[in-house]
């Protein structure tokens, strides 16, 4: 059963094989739907071009989500060529690698402003810019992390990030529903994206995962896609406002250790 027959999917963030959103993509193109694909930069052309190429995309659109301008840009070429949009994906988030090691208290209000910026407000700018041409029973999705509720040393200032842009997906999902529109967010488990990376030590916290989640699994980025398929197909036709945890378990945990 293909659940994204018919419907057309515009996915932001994309930027190489081991993204997010690339599982995300090939999930929606396993169950039907026509694709729209944007990047951050030029620098990610030649990763992206390829992945897009491979399925059967042909929309492919560099965008600096920082710039209202090329937003509007992509999605007047989106209107153009879609005419409407059923699922609008935002997988975008960065901050400056010196402000995801040590102590929270020294993020810079440069550094403040720029995570704020890339990672939350871009989400609220492309609902904004998409919103006249979203079509009933559509979706909206974004990605956060378990550190906007609890503290994951490191994470710093993205972990604010993420817990703004949990609140922006439930007042988005206010907006949008006389539209019939939904909003929600995966909470995905730690992957080895480029992202990812930039956190100081999130190598040992990566190896460490498998053996204190419930599952004792890492997640991947397949299994982000098919979440993905479910929160934007009809099976989750009554589900907005909402965070849906794919971390094999992990956030259930009260303590990590077993206590003799």
């Amino acid at each position: 059963m293909r659940l994204l027959e018919g419907k057309t999917a515009m996915i932001f963030g994309l930027a190489n094989e081991r993204s997010i959103a690339w599982g995300i993509t090939k999930a929606f193109h396993e169950h039907g739907a026509a694709l729209g694909i944007s990047y951050a930069g030029e620098a990610l052309e030649r990763r992206v071009t390829p992945l897009a190429e491979s399925v059967g995309c042909s929309f492919v659109e560099p965008c600096d989500v920082s710039d209202d301008a090329q937003i509007a840009s992509v999605a007047d070429k989106a209107q153009q060529r879609f005419g409407e949009v059923d699922i609008l994906v935002h997988a975008i988030g960065f901050a400056k690698r010196d402000e995801l090691s040590g102590h929270y208290y020294n993020t810079s209000r440069a550094g403040f402003h720029l995570a704020m910026d890339i990672s939350v407000y871009s989400f609220t700018a492309l609902a904004r810019a998409f919103q006249p041409m979203l079509r009933p029973g559509g979706a909206l999705l974004t990605l956060t992390y378990y550190g906007s509720e609890k503290v994951s040393p490191n994470y710093n200032v993205m972990g604010v990030a993420k817990a703004a842009l949990e609140a922006s997906v439930r007042y988005l999902a206010y907006d949008l529903g006389p539209q019939g529109v939904r909003v929600n967010a995966i909470s995905a488990g730690p992957i080895r994206t480029l992202a990812a990376a930039g956190v100081s030590g999130f190598k040992t916290m990566y190896r460490r995962f498998a053996e204190l989640a419930p599952l004792h699994e890492n997640v991947t980025i397949e299994d982000v896609g098919g979440a993905a398929v479910f929160l934007c197909s009809s099976l989750a036709a009554k589900v907005t406002g909402e965070v849906l945890f794919v971390d094999s378990g992990y956030n259930v945990l009260g303590i990590t250790e077993t206590v003799e």
